[in-house]
């Protein structure tokens, strides 16, 4: 698994001497701008043990669930549909869906979607379903 960088408020010497601003905010239009492939998501930020995690979408993704956990899509630009099994909701830019831990869920985007998911670290993104789009090590940007 990779590490995350240096807390980006970190106050030390030695994150001073790294950069020439100690505060910087994170820009998602420039952190989307480092990736284009798709059902990879990458971390962008921890808060305690939470990640904050960024991912392109489109298309349909697999049927899975996170049993210990729920997720929460945000999405950023376009527009997301979650399928359940007894039915979907969709989620437009701006807007922000949180998946109850347990429920099974399949996302789908017709067009390309950009969002932020937000979960405990180590959430697999493939819950318990596996397979070849699992993600199995957090890339940070």
């Amino acid at each position: 698994m990779n590490q995350p960088p240096e807390h980006p408020l970190s106050t030390t010497p030695s994150h001073a001497a790294h950069n020439a601003a100690p505060y910087r905010s994170i820009n998602f239009a420039e952190k989307f701008g480092l990736f284009q492939d798709q059902w990879r998501q990458k971390v962008l930020a921890q808060m305690n043990d939470y990640q904050f995690k960024l991912a392109r979408l489109q298309g349909d993704f697999i049927w899975h669930e996170h049993a210990e956990t729920d997720e929460t899509f945000v999405v950023l630009e376009g527009q997301l549909r979650i399928d359940f099994q007894d039915g979907h909701v969709l989620v437009s830019a701006g807007e922000m869906y949180v998946v109850p831990k347990g429920v099974m869920h399949k996302p789908f985007a017709e067009q390309e979607v950009k969002l932020l998911l937000i979960e405990p670290c180590g959430t697999v993104n493939t819950g318990n379903a596996g397979g070849s789009r699992t993600v199995s090590s957090d890339e940070w940007i």
